[in-house]
């Protein structure tokens, strides 16, 4: 009798364990307290090369930065497909009647052709940065010259374990994990939120690095705003994979079963094929 209730008892020690290995903690930074600061971080993008930036110039008097701009001919060089199959133009658009507005291509050597001022290298710079420099330039020969610097292709991917995976158009320069995240819809419950993979392109190489959305540290990590064509991938967690490979095994077994049927069936044939023939 305490033998058995000996293998009872290990029998359910053993489940639990195995539970409490799969399970996932579904809130995000579990070890925030309930009241407090964390610094805001730096969310600065900067240009790099293919890139295209929309480059407007503009004055009191029009006439005198024409020769600063390019009149309006495309939304962009190469457009983006979403996951509709719509062209992804909308913010260039609602532009469209502005001729005065044109994406310029960051070559892989880091410079953009602009009119008047010829080439200059603009990779590393901020949209900021160099908005300030084309105004310092112009400056020489234009009074007050206002220019405008946006990033057109701002995209990021996000894949795994999220209600809506595919591709985010961003509008905007402050745009973190947390906001890529949300527009995919969150993540699913099987996803695993201390393995968030992100994935980056610098200064020729792709880094990697994963972050952990129950701790509140990541709120300070300099992955946590994203950049341009950054790739994030939420891993499944154990209960995903263990019901993946149990849905593959019981495939294959459906299959193996319809094959030896089939097989059987085939062989049943011929045999009563043959009798019938003696």
């Amino acid at each position: 009798m305490k033998v058995a209730k000996f293998i009872i008892g290990l029998a359910v020690a053993m489940t639990l364990t195995a539970c409490s290995s799969r399970k996932t903690v579904l809130p995000y930074f579990t070890d925030l307290p309930a009241e407090g600061s964390i610094p805001a971080g730096d969310f600065t993008v900067r240009i790099v090369p293919d890139d295209e930036l929309l480059i407007n110039v503009s004055a009191a008097d029009p006439e005198v930065v024409q020769d600063y701009t390019v009149p309006y001919q495309h939304p962009r060089l190469r457009d983006f497909n979403d996951v509709n199959g719509n062209l992804e133009s909308q913010m260039l658009q609602r532009r469209s009647q502005n001729l005065t507005y044109q994406t310029y291509h960051v070559g892989l050597d880091g410079f953009i052709n602009f009119p008047v001022l010829g080439k200059i290298h603009v990779a590393g710079m901020s949209l900021e940065g160099l908005a300030s420099y084309l105004t310092e330039k112009i400056s020489e020969k234009v009074v007050d010259p206002i220019v405008s610097v946006e990033l057109v292709n701002f995209h990021v991917n996000v894949m795994g374990e999220v209600l809506k995976p595919g591709v985010q158009f961003v509008n905007r320069e402050r745009y973190s994990i947390l906001d890529a995240i949300a527009a995919a819809g969150d993540m699913t419950p099987y996803g695993e939120r201390k393995r968030v993979l992100i994935i980056r392109e610098e200064d020729g190489q792709r880094t990697y690095h994963y972050l952990n959305l129950n701790d509140s540290k990541v709120l300070e990590s300099p992955y946590f705003y994203l950049r341009q064509n950054d790739v994030v991938y939420v891993e499944p967690n154990k209960i995903r994979s263990a019901n993946a490979s149990t849905d593959q095994e019981r495939q294959f077994r459906l299959s193996m079963t319809s094959v030896i049927v089939s097989a059987a069936s085939v062989v049943a044939t011929l045999v009563i094929a043959l009798f019938i023939r003696k």
